[in-house]
């Protein structure tokens, strides 16, 4: 063997490598890629806070087995803060209208919570006026409504008066969250936005709804008619969830069904949330931070922002209450 030709070759090969890579990390570096998606801050658009230790009690305490009957912000800064974490929503876990005015107070008090989505129910007589009430607070950006506490959007979306109330709340320029997915509520938020267009709909943790073999195609319909609905917005939350009774942590599990919904929504319409505290029946908050940081670190860094907050920003137009949480500009 003829040991210098040998080194020769390897040592133009090591420097063929070194050249092609540097060209790649260029061009990636360029699309807004390499990036350290520990250092992009996070708003997490789905957290509970609930407390069962008040004279009235609460009618949502989490989980169930370990998890804490007392849910509010310093329990949620301790977490999270660690993770990179600098702001949440608080979404509704409580059916009781005055609970509204409860979250506003308890966000109040802790600048952590950038925003508060209530639970009001659009085709009361009373909407207009709770609403009106609750807005004057600037936390308050918008209500809940889907598959819990015995509502049925699907069957609203069809109510002339609930899509009067919905049009209430786009003007004043509010969000509609919805809740636990299925394809009968993917098929109403399709019918609101043909009658409100310009209301903005988050659909919650579509990455947990798991559909049969029997509604599959009504499922990949819905989704390829919400493709073109510009102001429909998708969490990319409850990723990891209970699957025939396992809980897989591991992103390759995973993969197939974000890239599904990353190719629907694309880059400008995917944002982040935890569903913490509920969350821990299933994993604990770093797993679900962890799991999501490591797929958007294979994105371009512009991509991986809009996701942990720029798309939140657009969609919810939280309130930045501290020097640590991000604005338009960053």
């Amino acid at each position: 063997m003829n040991t210098k030709s040998t080194s020769r070759q390897a040592g133009n090969l090591s420097r063929r490598t070194f050249v092609i890579g540097t060209a790649a990390a260029t061009a990636s570096q360029a699309l807004g890629g390499l990036h350290d998606a520990t250092q992009i801050p996070i708003i997490d658009t789905h957290i509970h806070l609930f407390d069962a230790t008040r004279p009235q009690g609460a009618p949502y305490t989490g989980p169930g087995g370990d998890s804490p009957k007392v849910s509010l912000p310093p329990n949620y800064r301790q977490l999270a803060e660690p993770l990179g974490i600098v702001g949440a929503v608080k979404v509704e876990a409580s059916p009781w209208v005055e609970d509204n005015l409860w979250a506003l107070q308890v966000a109040q008090t802790d600048p952590m919570i950038v925003g508060v989505i209530g639970n009001l129910q659009p085709e009361k007589p009373e909407f207009t006026e709770y609403l009106n009430r609750h807005h004057r607070n600037p936390l308050f950006r918008g209500i809940r409504y889907g598959n819990l506490w015995g509502y049925d959007l699907a069957k609203q979306a069809r109510n002339p008066i609930f899509i009067e109330g919905l049009k209430r709340l786009a003007d004043a320029d509010l969000v509609l969250d919805s809740a636990n997915p299925n394809v009968k509520l993917l098929q109403g938020i399709i019918r609101i936005t043909d009658q409100v267009p310009e209301l903005r709909i988050i659909v919650d943790h579509l990455p947990a709804m798991e559909p049969t073999a029997a509604s599959r195609a009504a499922y990949q319909k819905a989704l390829a008619e919400l493709k073109h609905r510009s102001n429909v917005f998708v969490k990319l939350s409850t990723v990891i969830h209970r699957v025939n009774g396992r809980v897989l942590t591991d992103l390759s599990s995973h993969r197939d069904r974000l890239d599904e919904l990353m190719e629907v929504f694309g880059e400008d319409r995917v944002i982040f949330g935890s569903d913490w505290p509920n969350s821990d029946g299933v994993t604990s908050l770093d797993n679900i931070v962890n799991i999501v940081r490591e797929y958007f670190a294979a994105q371009p860094g512009r991509v991986a922002k809009k996701y942990f907050w720029q798309n939140s920003a657009k969609v919810y137009k939280w309130i930045q209450r501290s020097d640590n949480q991000p604005t338009a500009s960053a």
